[in-house]
């Protein structure tokens, strides 16, 4: 199945590891839908992608939101917008230029895995 942005979807139950490991080699960015254990999932992607000799990054979707709280002033929320932003920078720096970016939504219960880079 396509989604409108023209990144396949597939269930987390159908992505069998030859399937996983086509899309990876093509250099396909996909998402990953109806997923009951987020972690497993992700090792699995993560290991799928390392094994190729390739890096990613793995990341919460709408992480940026709790840099809003920064905004809001009181000494607690600021204190959490502040440690938020030095978190995702440190991070970034950390996975700087990956080939894949892993994006997780636990609200919806999705990975969307973009390929950034040849």
């Amino acid at each position: 199945m396509t989604i409108d942005d023209g990144i396949d979807e597939y269930k987390a139950n159908d992505l069998s590891a030859d399937k996983l490991d086509e899309l990876i080699v093509q250099g396909k960015s996909f998402k990953v839908i109806h997923i009951k254990d987020m972690a497993s999932v992700v090792k699995q992607l993560e290991k799928a992608i390392e094994d190729k000799n390739l890096t990613c990054r793995i990341y919460t979707e709408y992480r940026s939101t709790t840099l809003a709280s920064a905004l809001i002033p009181t000494g607690i929320t600021q204190a959490i917008g502040l440690s938020s932003a030095i978190g995702i920078g440190i991070h970034n720096l950390a996975t700087y230029n990956p080939h894949y970016e892993i994006g997780k939504n636990k609200l919806n219960n999705t990975l969307t895995i973009i390929r950034k880079r040849a």
